[in-house]
């Protein structure tokens, strides 16, 4: 008797209570070893005539193609050994693949009682829960071998071991490798996940291993508030001591840039560097929060994230909209209330500026897009054509959401209509109005209100944890999930207990903007240096130190002008206007598009920063955004030069006001003898050449 015999014999032993469950026992097999994955028939158009849906999203279908279709010639009921479903995965037959089964194996087995028991579709069993072991585990030392565990829970009777079929992927193989059954195995420090997979559950599994053998005390660390708590806690577990307080000068520049996108002025930095009360931190902090420079700037990040843009012919649209929204975010409106005005909003779009959110995309599938975007952090356009691989949303979800946008009417007077649907593209029936993930609505009827009931509603905790995602991004450069807009269970937080912390914080203070970066602003995590110490230098997520970050290309062209003393001169309507308050993408702004300004209508990432890219230096070293400014007679460098101030008065004002410190010692006697001159001719020339290659330096060009 052979192996294939005895497995076969086994397994139908084990299954004789019951019949045999083509959903739960044979699709899991398939997905095993990636016949319905992606590159394989799970394709689009499937491979070699056979298709079958991603990842086993469709047994029904499935089922119908293996058993059925062909007038069932991939199954050979007489002679089970010879079906096609088993011999060509096997190696039996040249398919024009890899042999993705083992013919001894117990995978092949599986296929071959089922097919020896008539390849019956079987009862129907429900998937009620998954557990992964662990699903979350310090371990001390690298190369440690850690066997992973998966037990399911079906409606009809008790708990299995499926470990044996789930899928395991690691989310970076050089740091955790799957070995074969099922052991993974650690090989770098630091923080890293495993996604588990079996049948339409994806769990993440998460290995941290510390950065040093030795521990580190973080006890004495200063705590301002539960930020502070949860950082510290992940440092100490993680063994990663923390650098010391930022400078009084680096954290103005560091948080100005934040919190308004603007340097601060001279007199500011006079007047904080010279305030020595216990307080001064929260005093500006508030002065921040109500300037007006923070709703200019915090306007252009929102219509970034909104997609904000100009229609043709209908300037009015826009402005009316970026007004609307500078308005809320100016007054302090909360987050939740704009949220539901530009969910529902209807009428005149020259008139009632969230109106125009509907109006950003081309239609009802755009729509829902945006919404799960922007509102929920999350990625459904991959359920347009079938079920995210890597999270729960289905194509009923996502078809069922732009379902509820279908009846809107884009045009300048945006209202609902009786008629509007989409196609659910797989029943290609028109789809049924649904809440993601939750339930279906009747097909007739307005249902954007209760959408965004749903979206804001407390118990809903995709909208508040998209947010503060968001709002950490802005302040630390980059996310506790990254990318912010892609919010699952499989790409987990780097600091999970921290997410969910500032989610209902920002909750129970009604969902205030400004409350949340206040709480970031003034930790101190926050208020760390960026200087490295011994054991932290390989931190890039943890936040035991700061990291540089680009400016932005708006905020970099207000920092040049700011420190040069001369205006933008923009085109049209912009012309003599902070580059920050131009939030249309389109509008003309040929230095700002140099730089790396969002010019995309679609939107773009919403950190995008200046100067990356080789257009963008070459503006900066040669172009007219510095050097115009730099020659200007007008500008702050020959006003000063008029005014007979000495070199180091010069180099002194220009530090301030462009690093918002003075410039050390060895700093003011380098440019001391760069800059003597008796010609004033050749003085003039030098101290343009001293501006320019600040304005071009990493410390102005970056936020530390």
């Amino acid at each position: 008797m052979n192996c294939v015999v005895l497995l076969c014999l086994a397994w139908q032993a084990a299954a004789s209570e019951r019949s045999v469950n083509f959903n739960t026992e044979i699709i899991p097999v398939l997905t095993k070893a990636g016949c319905n994955g992606g590159p394989c028939h799970g394709a689009a158009a499937g491979r070699g005539g056979f298709h079958l849906s991603l990842l086993g999203a469709d047994p029904t279908a499935d089922y119908e193609t293996i058993v059925q279709a062909f007038e069932g010639r991939r199954i050979n009921l007489a002679r089970p050994e010879s079906s096609l479903v088993l011999t060509k995965p096997t190696g039996q037959l040249d398919h024009g693949g890899d042999m993705a089964l083992d013919e001894a194996g117990p995978g092949a087995g599986r296929i071959l009682a089922w097919i020896r028991s008539g390849a019956p579709r079987g009862s129907q069993r429900r998937l009620v829960s998954l557990e992964v072991m662990p699903r979350r585990q310090l371990l001390v030392n690298l190369n440690v071998s850690v066997p992973l565990r998966v037990v399911a829970q079906f409606e009809d009777g008790p708990s299995e071991d499926v470990t044996d079929w789930t899928v395991f992927t690691s989310a970076d193989p050089a740091a955790v490798e799957i070995q074969r059954d099922a052991i993974a195995r650690i090989k770098r420090r630091g923080q890293h996940v495993v996604i588990a997979r079996f049948l339409d559950r994806v769990l993440p599994i998460q290995f941290a291993v510390p950065f040093s053998d030795d521990a580190v005390d973080l006890s004495h660390q200063p705590r301002v508030n539960f930020v502070d708590d949860e950082v510290l806690r992940v440092l100490s577990a993680l063994r990663l001591p923390v650098a010391p307080p930022a400078s009084e000068s680096a954290f103005l520049r560091r948080v100005s840039l934040d919190l308004t996108g603007r340097l601060p002025d001279l007199a500011a930095i006079e007047s904080f560097l010279a305030d020595s009360s216990p307080d001064k931190r929260e005093r500006l902090v508030e002065t921040l929060l109500a300037s007006e420079a923070f709703a200019d700037y915090w306007t252009l990040r929102f219509a970034r994230l909104l997609r904000l843009h100009s229609l043709p012919n209908e300037k009015e649209a826009v402005q009316t909209y970026a007004d609307w929204l500078h308005r809320g975010i100016g007054g302090g409106i909360p987050l939740d209330v704009l949220a539901l005005q530009l969910l529902t909003s209807t009428g005149d779009s020259h008139v009632v500026g969230p109106a125009n959110f509907g109006r950003m995309v081309a239609d009802a599938r755009g729509h829902a897009e945006l919404v799960g975007q922007f509102f929920l952090g999350m990625r459904l356009g991959c359920a347009n054509c079938h079920n995210h691989p890597l999270d729960k949303w289905t194509q009923d979800d996502y078809h069922g959401l732009a379902a509820v946008f279908a009846r809107l009417e884009r045009g300048r007077d945006v209202r609902v209509v009786s008629r509007g649907a989409v196609t659910n593209l797989r029943t290609n029936e028109p789809a049924v109005p649904r809440i993601p993930g939750e339930r279906y609505m009747t097909p007739e009827g307005d249902h954007r209100a209760e959408v965004a009931e749903w979206i804001t509603s407390a118990g809903n905790r995709y909208f508040a944890r998209a947010t503060v995602n968001r709002l950490w991004r802005a302040m630390f450069g980059r996310g506790l999930v990254e990318p912010t807009d892609d919010l699952r269970d499989t790409n987990p937080s780097t600091h999970p207990e921290l997410l969910d912390r500032l989610a209902a914080d920002f909750v129970e203070h009604g969902h205030s903007l400004r409350h949340t970066l206040r709480l970031i602003a003034l930790s101190a995590t926050y208020g760390r240096s960026e200087t490295v110490v011994a054991g932290n230098a390989m931190d890039d997520r943890f936040y035991s130190h700061a990291h540089r970050r680009q400016l932005m290309p708006e905020v970099l062209a207000d920092a040049i002008a700011d420190v040069t003393g001369v205006a933008h001169e923009f085109e049209g309507e912009a012309a003599r206007r902070r580059a920050v308050t131009i939030v249309d993408p389109l509008s003309p702004a040929p230095s700002l598009d140099v730089l790396g300004r969002c010019h995309r209508a679609a939107g773009c990432d919403e950190n995008a920063t200046s100067g990356g890219d080789l257009p963008a230096q070459l503006h900066l070293l040669n172009g007219e955004l510095i050097n115009r400014k730099l020659t200007d007679d007008q500008g702050r460098l020959h006003r000063l030069i008029e005014a007979g101030r000495t070199n180091d008065e010069i180099v002194g004002e220009f530090y301030l006001r462009s690093l918002a410190r003075s410039p050390s010692a060895d700093e003011l006697a380098r440019w001391r003898d760069r800059l003597a001159a008796d010609d004033p001719v050749e003085r003039q020339g030098r101290l343009e050449d001293f501006a320019w290659s600040l304005l071009n330096s990493r410390q102005f060009m970056e936020n530390h």
